[in-house]
């Protein structure tokens, strides 16, 4: 496993992720959840990343469970704070003070641990003052309960905004959590450069497009029994984007290459977003351990100028690029 550097600190963390969304508490079972970490863990990677919406809190305290009795120096926990959570109440959302010292404390006890590494704002709130969003950050900072802070799916303007407060308030923005794949790359045009311009790393999620990239879904074809396609939980929804047969036509272009390289489909797809030098690391979720193993090689390939010049020449304009997509809810979603 390789390490890099986030943002511009000296905290290292493992190139690869293991995240848990859709996965632990709601699609995954707690017994295969949890030896889908121990492949993680087995792997080399160090760094896990949750959110306390992921099924509803649920998959915070899997995650605990499942870290119980490692070394916890030697990892990296991440968490998230935005989305409504519990009952859902007009104060159990958002980036308040109120919801971000709630948000905190539950986390804590879920995740079995005293502090996180990095605390992301999950999305942008634009119904609390950024200044009050950031001094409970700081605050939190202080109180050790929090090592570095990140957001998720911020823009550029937004990134540029939170960075000179935190630095006014005495901390970095260290990180931003976006989508990013060969079929998503709608941060390339603005979101990158200021998070270079501002010592900020990416931190991105489904670098396999929910499994768009791996070539299982074939043109003209049902989605494989058991597939997130498949999945009525939610997971058809975070995928009905890619799923059309130019796109996956598209994607089978991409077979002959990876082969070529020796890699699986995921594992190009992994090391693709990983060429970026503004990506930190590459988040993977898995429902069987065999996934982790296999994607976990991507860690340290690399990819030259040829094969990247043959992955844009097979998907065309297929990948979607306007920087406008990057954004978040208007309102609350509770």
């Amino acid at each position: 496993m390789d390490f890099r550097y986030l943002g511009n600190s000296g905290l290292k963390i493992s190139e690869i992720t293991y995240g848990n969304w859709l996965t632990h508490g709601s699609q995954v079972e707690n017994d295969a959840a949890i030896a889908c970490v121990r492949a993680a863990l087995d792997a080399g990677i160090t760094t896990f990343d949750t959110a306390d919406v992921y099924a509803n809190t649920a998959a915070e305290s899997v995650l605990g469970e499942a870290l119980k009795g490692q070394r916890r120096e030697s990892l990296e926990i991440f968490t998230k704070v935005y989305f409504p959570t519990g009952p859902k109440g007009h104060n159990d959302t958002g980036l308040s003070r109120k919801h971000i010292t709630e948000s905190i404390n539950g986390s804590l006890q879920r995740l079995g641990t005293d502090h996180v590494d990095l605390y992301q704002a999950h999305r942008y709130d634009y119904e609390t003052p950024l200044e009050e969003t950031m001094q409970a950050f700081a605050d939190l900072v202080r109180a050790g309960k929090v090592l570095y802070v990140g957001v998720s799916e911020w823009t550029a303007e937004q990134l540029r905004e939170g960075h000179k407060l935190a630095k006014d308030l005495g901390f970095q923005l260290t990180s931003n959590q976006p989508q990013y794949s060969m079929l998503w790359r709608v941060i390339e045009e603005q979101v990158v450069p200021a998070s270079k311009e501002l010592g900020i790393s990416q931190i991105v999620w489904s670098p396999v497009a929910q499994g768009i990239l791996t070539g299982k879904y074939k043109p003209g074809e049902q989605p494989p029994a058991g597939s997130r396609a498949t999945d009525e939980k939610g997971g058809a929804d975070t995928i009905s984007g890619f799923m059309n047969d130019e796109t996956l036509t598209g994607v089978q272009q991409l077979v002959p290459i990876a082969a070529d390289l020796g890699l699986t489909m995921a594992q190009l797809a992994v090391a693709w977003v990983l060429q970026n030098d503004n990506v930190a690391s590459a988040l993977i979720g898995a429902s069987r351990p065999e996934q982790v193993t296999e994607n976990v090689q991507a860690s340290g390939v690399k990819l030259d100028a040829d094969v990247l010049s043959r992955i844009d020449d097979a998907l065309g304009g297929l990948a979607q690029r306007d920087p406008s997509l990057t954004k978040s809810p208007e309102h609350r979603v509770a």
